[in-house]
């Protein structure tokens, strides 16, 4: 088993804040492995809120009929202050859970504002991995308590409510876990590798995809084909660098991962209807932005 958790001002105790519109008091998470079990039976309730987020395995929550309710990896589960909560998380069954605790004098009407109305309990969010790096980065901030902290927290548990509307307000939702995750995770790997050669049909067999059916779920997902999705980080950085370096446009294309200028020039103008050194001219002209404030590369 592994926990991990921060309070604020390092006080364990629930409590009700109505001097900010949302105030985060407590997050944390358990990974049950190896312990048999864990139950959580709070009659009366608590004061605040509290929100819990099934990332893998699955558990057991006992609501108002008090029979079984499983809710499986995907989902999360919103307590309101002072309903009854009974849970159970099974080492059999891996469970790996976030929670985080909140108040606040607006918690009722930002809730609503993200499309999580006052009669949903599970709460079908998806499963993603920035669910998990936002909910570690809550705990870490409760533990440090660095200048700003209680704002920042705040804002990352805003981050949550409107990754959890995304998911709401789909046109179509992704029909399971598994086509969901595949496609976060080539999201992350085009990003990290944009400047290098990638090979969309390498990539789709390495994930045990067909190169079709990859093809088609990730353009349902992110609204465009894999290749245009690296082109577009490709044109986008390149535009960056043009306006924040005295880099030369055939170095911008090495940068970007383009060896050939040429080829480069042209699919720069495709995208922005100029080509590069068009483009660096016309922040000089009032087109674009200044470069009087151009960085130099740093030495070799």
């Amino acid at each position: 088993m592994y926990a991990n958790s921060g309070y604020l001002n390092n006080s364990l105790v629930d409590f009700k804040d109505k001097s900010k519109p949302l105030i985060v008091g407590s997050c944390g998470t358990y990974h049950l492995y190896t312990h048999p079990k864990l139950p959580t039976y709070r009659p009366r309730g608590r004061l605040d809120f509290q929100l819990l987020y099934i990332a893998s395995g699955k558990t057991h929550f006992y609501f108002e009929d008090g029979k079984d309710t499983m809710v499986p990896a995907g989902n999360m589960v919103l307590y309101r202050p002072k309903e009854p909560q009974k849970y159970v998380y099974y080492g059999s069954e891996r469970a790996e859970v976030y929670w985080v605790h909140f108040t606040g004098n607006n918690v009722k009407n930002i809730l609503k504002s993200y499309g999580i109305t006052n009669d949903m309990r599970v709460i079908p969010a998806g499963t993603s991995l920035e669910y998990s790096r936002i909910f570690k980065q809550m705990i870490l901030e409760l533990q440090r308590c660095q200048t700003g902290y209680e704002e920042l927290l705040s804002m990352l548990l805003r981050q949550i409510f409107i990754t959890v509307s995304r998911q709401l307000s789909k046109e179509h939702i992704l029909k399971n876990d598994y086509l969901d995750t595949e496609m976060e995770l080539a999201l992350e790997y085009f990003n990290e590798n944009y400047n290098k050669e990638i090979s969309v049909e390498d990539y789709a067999a390495e994930r045990g995809m067909s190169i079709s059916w990859f093809i088609r779920n990730f353009k349902q997902y992110a609204n465009t084909t894999p290749m245009q999705y690296i082109v577009s980080l490709r044109i986008t950085n390149a535009q960056m660098l043009l306006e924040t370096t005295n880099y030369n446009v055939t170095e911008i294309g090495n940068i970007v991962g383009y060896d050939n200028p040429l080829y480069f020039s042209r699919i720069f103008k495709k995208q922005k209807g100029v080509s590069p050194s068009e483009y660096r001219k016309g922040m000089g002209s009032g087109r674009f932005p200044s470069t009087k404030d151009m960085v130099s590369p740093p030495p070799e």
